[in-house]
């Protein structure tokens, strides 16, 4: 066989006529292609290597890899007929071990299999495999092909068959000249038609993006072309050939064969059996890029995420540019009236992907713009019929009436002479938006199977945007609903700062049942309450709200901590059997300088001293969830001192399933000793720190929601308090009067004497005449206000009445009403608190 021919020899027409074409060049031959990804499954399965290996793609994608290859080095058998099969350049034991290690260089090799169907009882295969490093999945690319046509002896003449004539080994001799063949590669190769394979490079590789293609055909060429050796010195270049003509082939032979119908011929032989091949291939085409972008959008109930894997999954391959509208309704979240969209209707540009210099549409039509579309355009036709408008050619009329939208701007020499299809994004028979596709004047036109396709891709994205719609609005309304359940806390209350901090969870609905609170009390103390109701969802959110406004009420009714947990477990057997939760609440008493806890089932609060920044994980009597019923809670009083601190939190902050919660209890108590500039600043260092501890042990994002509550418990001072005590007696009116102008004198506080002597008189004439039997006292504090109480021994609360112009009573409280910053009344264990604040005045 004369080398120098084989090498010379001009393109086959395909692999079906490569296989029967004994003068094709031995280097060019049909290829399978197959692609592995990183976990060593099949992710790419060519038509070529459904022909070579037997296998369906249907049923080769997804399955291993070393399953279906057989390229791992595998050892002649004894009868074999052309030399040592063996892995070359270095694979190793096998492709098998390859993988499983991860192949990091490039191996080939010869094997001999069985393959199913064909018509002899084995296949000698040519295999390379090319190891590929990106950010995509893909991680090991192969190539295979049949030998056997490559080792076909030369056809020989008639005289040559005639055994009188015949050379004595001349078959023999052409079958020595081929012997030695073995698939290698060569790196920077000067060969014959290396450039053809550099060109042609890319058609054989998987359907995917312009990028990932080059990416792939940059390191496939840096490792080494494929290359057939015959000997040491001699090396032909393998280059693809195909089955089915790629596009540009088939356009050519379309042509051609219109050519010859116009003039009357007979169909060329080379196109007589095309017709149903190309149509084929073209159906096939479609449905593997439908398919490729079905995967690609859609990994994301984020709604932009999801616009901009839309418009990437188009561009380039079907269009050039990629333009996005959707609804104003749809961009916010929201719903919006049915019925066809009009003229009024809004459309925002959320998206524009293209492929042309880089800031050329930025300008022009920015991303973020809303605007209404004319009953005479394309695209109003398309919102309103809900169908795709194609346009072959924009012509410069179209353009300027397009133009016409865009005020100021002239758009028209981005899209005149284009060719535009304008697709309806819809689900469930609702517009939510449109796509603008233009293709650049010198690309084939969009036809009527583009159409067909842009319809079915359009139905595709529009389903997925939908749902990522209807997730936004459900979000929005569950994070609405979690909002208005929890309270706004003040930062500051009397003798105490606080800091809050909620993060609803990362599972779907982000609606849980933690909870925090904090509640006035009489005597100036403050009630501080955490809780959290066990799963997830709207339910869990409406039972959180039931039990924190019934805490709300028994706090107001000054019930002491284990008592009120006793209260709250009796409402919640009546409310249900469903749902349990656990609560965890503390009386912060800044006068007394102590700490009333009781605990359901909740995770023990951290205190931090001030004196030297040591925390202490509280020990208190667990208690059972509320819920259980039966089960009794016990309080606990603990001494603090002025610039503790309190920290109070849900499990989702300090538990990750899987992991010991006393890990997070530790790091909850070493992040909430460090010194912050403010509460604020502390409760995200605490938050940080956590989430950085679970992060490092590899359990990932939080799953829970967490509820977070921190109280710097400031005290106060003595100076800052001021009792006394008035028998029941009216005369003790005026007596009374004259403390509080004498003392606010003394605070420096005369500016509020007369309305605080005012009201104090109200207020205790009142208790001295409901009052039975215990003395009324009185008390002023002065903190970020000044506090009244006045306390006596009469549980019924008092009422604000509407007095009228000969009524004697029911003016005291309306007084109190209307000068005093706020004011309440409150049940005690002796009776009942009244008490008002004023405004400090400015210093």
């Amino acid at each position: 066989m004369d080398r120098g021919t084989e090498r010379d020899a001009p393109p086959s027409r395909g692999a079906n006529s490569a296989a029967a074409d004994d003068t094709a060049d031995p280097g060019r031959v049909p290829l399978a292609v197959v692609v592995v990804d990183r976990d060593g499954l099949v992710s790419h399965w060519s038509t070529g290597a459904r022909r070579l290996f037997g296998v369906a793609k249907e049923e080769a994608i997804g399955e291993p890899a070393i399953d279906l290859l057989p390229v791992s080095g595998a050892l002649p058998e004894p009868e074999d007929t052309y030399g040592d099969y063996g892995a070359y350049d270095g694979l190793g034991p096998g492709l098998e071990s390859s993988l499983d290690r991860g192949l990091s260089y490039p191996a080939a090799g010869r094997a001999r299999l069985t393959v199913p169907g064909l018509d002899r009882e084995r296949a000698d295969v040519l295999w390379w495999a090319y190891p590929l490093v990106g950010p995509g999945r893909e991680r090991l690319l192969v190539l295979a092909a049949d030998a056997t046509a490559v080792l076909r002896p030369e056809p020989r003449t008639p005289e040559q068959q005639a055994p009188e004539q015949q050379a004595p080994d001349s078959s023999s001799a052409a079958a020595v000249a081929v012997e030695r063949i073995a698939p290698g590669f060569a790196l920077h190769t000067d060969f014959p038609g290396a450039d053809e394979l550099a060109r042609r490079l890319p058609d054989i590789l998987p359907s995917m993006s312009v990028g990932e293609s080059a990416r792939i055909v940059a390191q496939v060429l840096e490792l080494g072309y494929p290359v057939l050796e015959f000997s040491q010195n001699d090396r032909v270049p393998v280059t693809p050939d195909w089955g089915v003509a790629r596009r540009v082939e088939r356009r050519a032979r379309r042509e051609r064969a219109a050519r010859a119908a116009a003039e009357g011929l007979p169909l060329p032989d080379d196109l007589a059996d095309e017709g149903e091949d190309l149509e084929h291939a073209a159906v096939r085409e479609r449905l593997e890029f439908l398919n490729e972008v079905s995967g690609r959008i859609g990994t994301s109930l984020d709604l932009s995420r999801t616009i901009i894997e839309v418009s990437k999954a188009v561009v380039p391959r079907f269009t050039d540019v990629a333009g996005t509208y959707l609804r104003e309704q749809v961009v916010a979240g929201e719903g919006f009236p049915d019925g066809v969209p009009d003229t009024r209707t809004l459309w925002h540009r959320v998206a524009v992907e293209h492929t042309d210099e880089p800031g050329r549409w930025d300008d022009v039509v920015p991303v973020g713009e809303a605007m209404p579309f004319p009953a005479h355009t394309p695209f109003f036709q398309c919102m309103t019929t809900g169908q795709p408008v194609l346009v072959p050619r924009i012509s410069e009329q179209m353009g300027h009436a397009i133009a016409a939208q865009f005020e100021k701007r002239d758009i028209r020499p981005l899209i005149t002479g284009r060719s535009m299809l304008v697709v309806p994004l819809k689900a469930r028979n609702v517009v939510l938006g449109f796509m603008v596709l233009l293709r650049h004047p010198e690309r084939t036109e969009f036809n009527d199977m583009d159409r067909v396709t842009g319809a079915e891709l359009a139905a595709r994205a529009g389903l997925v945007l939908d749902n990522a719609r209807m997730y936004t609005y459900q979000e929005s309304v569950a994070e609405t609903l979690q909002d208005s359940m929890l309270p706004h806390i003040p930062p500051r209350m009397a003798g105490c700062d606080i800091a809050t901090r909620y993060l609803p969870g990362t599972l779907l609905g982000r609606v849980g049942g933690d909870w925090f609170d904090s509640v006035k009390l009489p005597g100036a103390r403050t009630a501080l309450v955490v809780g959290d109701v066990m799963g997830h969802g709207l339910n869990s959110a409406a039972m959180m709200g039931q039990l924190r406004t019934a805490v709300q009420t028994m706090a107001a009714l000054d019930l002491p901590p284990a008592r009120l947990l006793r209260n709250l477990d009796d409402l919640a057997q009546r409310l249900g059997d469903t749902y349990l939760a656990t609560c965890l609440y503390a009386v912060y008493d800044p006068i007394a300088g102590e700490l009333h806890l009781a605990n359901a089932g909740h995770i023990p609060p951290v205190l931090v001293r001030a004196a030297d920044g040591r925390t202490e994980l509280l020990d208190l009597p667990t208690g059972a969830p509320i819920g259980v019923g039966g089960v009794p809670f016990e309080s606990v009083t603990v001494r603090v001192d002025p610039g503790d601190r309190l920290v109070m939190c849900t499990d989702g902050l300090v538990e990750v399933r899987g992991e010991d919660i006393g890990v997070g209890l530790a790091a909850l108590c070493e992040s909430a000793a460090h010194p912050a500039a403010s509460m604020d600043d502390a409760c995200d260092t605490i938050i940080r720190a956590l989430a950085a501890t679970f992060t490092e042990a590899g359990h990932g994002d939080r799953k829970d929601d967490v509820a977070l509550l921190m109280a710097r418990l400031n005290g106060v001072e003595p100076d800052d308090v001021a009792e006394w005590r008035f028998p029941l007696d009216a005369a003790e009116v005026p007596r009374a009067r004259a403390a509080v102008r004498e003392q606010l004198h003394d605070w420096g506080l005369a500016k509020l004497a007369y309305h605080a002597e005012l009201m104090v008189g109200e207020l205790v004439t009142n208790a001295v005449r409901h009052s039975h039997r215990l003395p009324v006292t009185l008390r002023l504090v002065r903190g970020e206000t000044l506090l009244c109480e006045v306390d006596d021994d009469n549980h019924d609360l008092p009422t604000l009445l509407s007095a009228g112009p000969e009524d004697e009573a029911g003016r005291g409280l309306r007084v109190v009403s209307t000068l005093a910053r706020e004011w309440g009344t409150s049940r005690t264990g002796a009776g009942k608190s009244v008490w008002f604040e004023l405004t400090l005045p400015r210093r």
